[in-house]
């Protein structure tokens, strides 16, 4: 005689059920005709900037781990008792990001300002 399989949850996951809001969806705006042409020129434009980007950082992370491969000198030479090769690595990628970061929402927004 088989027994009836029973859920055993906790009380925490009833409650946290139970306080779930309900996800709707919310709607998608209608453009004009003119306003999804726009929109679209927009779009490729950020896009083929923001492929620009991303090729540039990734030129800079790959390029510097072969930069200081080719220049082991750099292993040597230390600042406050840390190799700037591993300064190179550890500390020069954070500024580039965020330069990067803010050349690309500046390109960005002069591309939406030019439409």
């Amino acid at each position: 005689m088989r027994t009836k399989r029973v859920a055993v949850t906790s009380p925490q996951t009833r409650l946290a059920h139970s306080r779930r809001r309900a996800r709707t969806r919310s709607p998608v705006a209608k453009l004009e005709a003119a306003d999804a042409g726009r929109a679209v020129r927009i779009y490729r434009a950020q896009r083929r900037m923001a492929v620009t980007a991303l090729v540039l950082l990734f030129t800079f992370l790959l390029g510097l781990p072969l930069l200081l491969s080719l220049l082991p000198a750099l292993g040597e030479v230390r600042v406050f008792t840390i190799p700037v090769s591993w300064l190179a690595v550890a500390v020069l990628p954070y500024p580039v990001l965020v330069v990067l970061a803010r050349w690309q929402l500046r390109r960005a927004e002069h591309a939406e300002d030019r439409e």
